[in-house]
């Protein structure tokens, strides 16, 4: 089994490394932009053409599935990646967690880029499942450019601010940027001294990853349980590559890194 992710940096890594804890035996190739990041200031129609790009250099390796692994990609290509890909390769898309978040009941804030938060897609989500929870939107200016290079301390400075905007007695924060994932401990600790005690922190890796593989499971049946090598290919804006050393940094990104041998073709 063979499944491509995409996004414009390392953000990829926990829905890649929760496919590799699924799947051990998962064959993962990693399609990210590093020559035209980040997309999150791009208009809609910029960002899906270098998602379309990137998805394109995924699919020449002729992966069982695609995981758009990036909120703002899934937000402005996902029509145009579908249109270009379905049915032949399985799109999937990510979504924050607000749905989950909001079905506790409880104070739930969404951390999530600048441009995301406030925007119609956001507010629509929040409007059709949050039902009566209360929800704060937390913009995280620099965050997800911070976890992108690897800098502890504009990392700190980035989730300390968003802190600071987070609501006392906060009980479940939702991870709106993949990218925060990958410091999910940091901001629980940020936050831990006035949320509440027994705080979540949902992000939406293990919910795409587990689709990913139902959707493989749907289409091929039993062939979908053919093992992989658990190998790795890494495309940069379509060039092959290895893993950044930033991404070694990050549990997730040490988890993917165990085998960069490369994938079958």
């Amino acid at each position: 089994m063979k499944i491509a992710l995409l996004d414009s940096g390392i953000g990829l890594l926990a829905a890649a490394a929760a496919l590799r804890t699924l799947r051990p035996d998962v064959d993962l190739v990693l399609s990210s932009d590093p020559d035209g990041m980040p997309w999150g200031p791009r208009t809609p129609a910029g960002v899906a053409e270098r998602a379309l790009a990137c998805a394109l250099a995924a699919a020449a390796h002729e992966p069982d599935a695609l995981v758009v692994a990036c909120n703002t990609a899934s937000v402005h290509a996902l029509e145009v990646l579908r249109a270009e890909l379905e049915p032949g390769l399985p799109v999937i898309g990510t979504v924050p967690a607000i749905k989950p978040a909001a079905a506790t009941g409880r104070p739930v804030a969404i951390w999530a880029t600048p441009l995301t938060t406030g925007s119609p897609y956001q507010r629509g989500l929040i409007r059709d499942f949050a039902g009566r929870a209360a929800v704060t939107e937390v913009a995280c200016p620099g965050l997800a450019d911070a976890v992108e290079r690897g800098d502890d301390t504009a990392i700190d400075a980035a989730v300390a601010a968003a802190a600071a905007l987070t609501p006392a007695g906060t009980a479940v924060i939702v991870l709106g940027c993949t990218h925060y994932e990958l410091v999910a401990e940091r901001i629980r600790a940020a936050v831990a001294p006035t949320a509440a005690p027994d705080l979540e922190l949902l992000g939406s890796a293990g919910a795409v990853a587990a689709q990913a593989l139902r959707r493989i499971a749907d289409r091929d049946g039993d062939r979908a349980a053919e093992e992989g090598t658990g190998g790795l290919t890494v495309l940069h804006s379509g060039r092959p590559a290895v893993l950044s050393p930033v991404a070694a940094r990050y549990a997730e990104g040490r988890l993917v890194a165990a085998s960069q041998a490369p994938a079958r073709a």
